[in-house]
């Protein structure tokens, strides 16, 4: 859905729908610490369905959904051309927003009981070689500042085993060379400490 689209859905958000969405965003953020992506996320997925939901027979609120307008909301998506990983992600968001509401006593029975997941591709991880890993760690000349950086980086980055978010944003207050760690923050606000590599 584009940006223009996207705004258009909020405007058309309907009162009851649009409070029980920040109702949910809030308590997933109080409860698990969780980053603005993933409120997004689930907001940006809970909007669609609302507004989806707004042109079905009798305009159901998020609030009155069963389990079949899930299933042809997500069957929908499917058919549009969504990927199958997204149809997954967006039902795992709905589990979580409908529980969240049959905790609260705001629905007697959750929608989402009997919806299986959409079966996804398995797909393994793309690696390096070690060949691969020494010719790119060799690669930047340390009498060069820029690349005695960027060797740092990518030295910390595989002898760390970040992310490369995490990576981005590691401050220098946040590595300790005298015990030799780094301490990380990383998905959901939760700190590691990792060892620092000598080379490092």
């Amino acid at each position: 859905m584009s940006p223009k689209a996207l705004s258009r859905t909020r405007a058309e958000l309907r009162p009851p729908d649009e409070a029980i969405i920040v109702r949910f965003t809030d308590a997933v953020w109080l409860e698990d610490g969780l980053g603005d992506k993933t409120r997004q996320a689930y907001r940006s997925d809970l909007e669609r369905l609302a507004a989806w939901l707004h042109e079905q027979p009798g305009k159901p609120l998020l609030t009155d959904v069963r389990r079949t307008d899930l299933l042809a909301w997500i069957s929908r998506g499917l058919a549009d051309g969504f990927k199958t990983s997204t149809a997954a992600r967006r039902l795992s968001g709905l589990r979580r927003f409908y529980r969240y509401l049959l905790r609260e006593g705001v629905i007697s029975e959750d929608p989402t009981l009997r919806i299986d997941s959409p079966r996804l591709p398995r797909r393994l991880p793309d690696s390096l070689s070690e060949e691969d890993v020494d010719n790119l760690l060799s690669e930047p000349d340390p009498e060069v500042p820029i690349e005695l950086r960027d060797k740092a980086m990518m030295e910390i980055l595989y002898g760390c085993g970040l992310r490369v978010s995490e990576l981005v944003e590691l401050t220098v207050d946040e590595v300790n060379l005298r015990q030799g760690v780094v301490r990380i923050v990383g998905k959901g606000n939760k700190e590691r400490l990792v060892p620092l590599g000598e080379e490092a």
